[in-house]
């Protein structure tokens, strides 16, 4: 298990309300930048499988593209069906302008 942050990008690169997808560590990672708030969650839907990079960014949530489900940002829990089960968060922190996730 890493006890590392790993830097992944340059805070610039992720604008307010932007969303950028990576692979850290091998696992699918979606920074978010919510009015200045960022999160890192698991890019891949609980209840389907598929991608969240394309979903829709709320006031702390993300809904996925195919069926609508929403995530909350800071803590993965699902915020409506059809998702039951949570998504992966993951620690961040920004060190000399750039974001660094803990996976």
């Amino acid at each position: 298990m890493s006890t590392s942050f790993t830097r992944v990008l340059a805070l610039a690169e992720l604008p307010v309300n932007g969303k950028k997808p990576l692979s850290v560590a091998g696992k699918p990672i979606l920074l978010c930048n919510v009015n200045g708030q960022l999160h890192a969650i698991s890019n891949v839907c609980s209840h389907n499988d598929k991608p969240l990079e394309r979903g829709r960014l709320g006031n702390g949530w993300i809904a996925c593209p195919t069926h609508g489900a929403r995530f909350d940002l800071a803590t993965g829990k699902p915020l409506c069906l059809p998702a039951t089960q949570p998504i992966k968060t993951y620690e961040l922190r920004v060190v000399e302008d750039w974001i660094e996730v803990l996976v």
